[in-house]
């Protein structure tokens, strides 16, 4: 222990920024430990040694307390009036407290690193708590650094001042790679107090750092002429970004673009390449939702559960693949950044469900009006009634050039709204079609339990019948063996006399012609 420590203590607050105060306190408390196992003679508890700093030597002074007594019953605490008087004279009466110097020279080697690890640590925690408070605030700030190193995937940013902040692997972007000693800008998303490891994380797939780097670019959003309502990412691939102006003049999505798309390229280009899509944010959620699916065109948006926030959005045929985006990324952007759950459906689709329905309508013999076709005005199906046009499939009938004639529409209008009821009525039949072969099914079932009915009755009388028979054939007498070859002449002969018969007959018919 020298007065050196005065300057070795004065450096270490210099290099760690460290209050001169707190590290002499942790030098004392570090000392004092060790002095205690020392010191064991002197104090067994080691309640009664004290230690205390002289600021004009620069030097620790370790001293014990003693109380002065009569009798000494506690030695390690209590101190005789005779010892009293002999270390600090005639003036010292019982009941005085005595602090007794101890030999510095005796703290051996061990307890000399004793008070160093506790020293170190007690410094280490003070240096944490510090990085603690000064970033804790910071949450969510843009922070510059180096690429220090690689640990089991995590990234190590050197930040200066023997600062370190760790990128976690799942806080890294996929789409990009960095090198060691490459400079990198990092959010940070969250301080510890851990006595282990770095105390600040940072995030490159963070969306508050899309945030801050447009802050950083678009000086209209760090004046807040230009608000950030939103923001969504999916990183290395593709991010949302909703925005708003707190002034009339101001466009939100030019200013954030930039000249030739500056700005928005500069951010592009720190994302490594991400996609970036700036819409401008609507209260209305249709009308955000619409725009949130950009770039594809909406054709209509509709609200199904405004308590659950669920809506369907109608988008055309070729639009649809746009609107779901490469494996459902855009629509699932989208409700993220507008925060309803949206349903993509094919306009092509519900077409052909309403024209089902409608079919279904007329199978069952419920009218539907013309003006249901899309297309059809009120107006025009008043004019069409005029000519006897009064359902869809008198419409459907009547010729393209009649239509055009009738309602003064262009001829691809005018097949349009065939088309569409020419589909109804094939809806109606394919309706139909199923009940009538259900009718028929229901008739044959009816012919063929009919039938069943009578089966049994013939039969009966059919063995009524053929009873007696067998009772006859059973009086009867068995009949004697045929003579095969006389019946073969029989038979032979009796051909004969048949033909002659039918010869004769015939000539004789002839004479009578003659």
């Amino acid at each position: 222990m020298t007065s050196s420590i005065g300057q070795s203590i004065e450096m270490l607050c210099t290099e760690q920024g460290l209050d001169r105060d707190m590290v002499i306190e942790a030098m004392k408390e570090a000392v004092r430990a060790a002095a205690r196992k020392q010191f064991r003679n002197q104090d067994k508890t080691g309640d009664s040694i004290q230690v205390d700093w002289n600021n004009e030597e620069g030097m620790i002074e370790i001293s014990v307390q003693k109380t002065v007594v009569e009798e000494v019953e506690n030695e390690s605490a209590e101190l005789s009036l005779a010892d009293a008087i002999e270390m600090a004279g005639d003036e010292i009466e019982v009941g005085d407290m005595l602090l007794i110097p101890l030999p510095q020279e005796e703290m051996g080697r061990i307890a000399a690193q004793t008070a160093k690890q506790i020293l170190v640590q007690k410094v280490r925690e003070a240096i944490r708590e510090k990085v603690y408070d000064e970033y804790i605030d910071r949450k969510g700030e843009l922070i510059n650094g180096t690429v220090k190193r690689f640990e089991r995937g995590d990234m190590i940013v050197d930040l200066g001042n023997n600062l370190e902040a760790i990128v976690p692997k799942s806080e890294q972007s996929r789409g990009e790679m960095w090198n060691q000693g490459e400079r990198i800008r990092v959010v940070i998303v969250d301080v510890s107090k851990d006595q282990r490891g770095q105390q600040i994380k940072g995030s490159r797939a963070s969306s508050e750092l899309l945030k801050r780097l447009f802050e950083m670019e678009v000086p209209e959003i760090y004046d807040d002429t230009v608000v950030i309502k939103s923001c969504v990412r999916e990183p290395g691939d593709r991010a949302k970004i909703a925005v708003s102006s707190n002034e009339k003049d101001v466009d939100p999505v030019g200013a954030c673009v930039g000249m030739k798309g500056s700005r928005v390229q500069a951010i592009i280009k720190e994302l490594r390449g991400e996609k970036i899509d700036i819409i401008e944010w609507s209260e209305e959620p249709s009308v955000f939702a619409a725009n949130a699916l950009s770039p594809a065109k909406v054709s209509q948006v509709r609200i199904t559960d405004l308590n659950n926030r669920q809506m369907e959005v109608i988008v055309g045929e070729d639009q649809l693949s746009l609107a779901i985006g490469k494996k459902g990324q855009n629509v699932r952007l989208a409700a993220r950044l507008v925060g309803w759950d949206i349903k993509i459906v094919s306009e092509e689709l519900l077409k052909k469900e309403i024209t089902k329905q409608m079919g279904r309508m007329m199978a069952s013999g419920e009218a539907v009006p013309i003006t249901a076709l899309e297309g059809v005005t009120t107006t025009q199906a008043e004019t069409l009634a005029e000519k006897g046009i009064d359902d869809v499939e008198k419409l459907a009938a009547t010729s393209v050039d009649d239509l055009v004639d009738f309602l003064d529409v262009s001829l691809d209008q005018a097949e349009a709204i065939i088309s569409a009821a020419a589909l109804i009525v094939e809806a109606k039949n394919a309706e139909s079609e199923p009940e009538a072969d259900e009718a028929t099914e229901s008739d044959e079932t009816a012919e063929s339990s009919e039938a069943a009915e009578e089966t049994p009755a013939e039969e009966t009388a059919e063995e009524v019948v053929e009873e007696p028979a067998e009772a006859e054939s059973d009086d009867e007498p068995a009949d004697e063996p045929i003579d095969v070859e006389n019946a073969e002449e029989t038979v032979e002969e009796t051909a004969d006399d048949a033909v002659v018969a039918e010869i004769d007959d015939a000539v004789a018919d002839e004479k009578e012609a003659e």
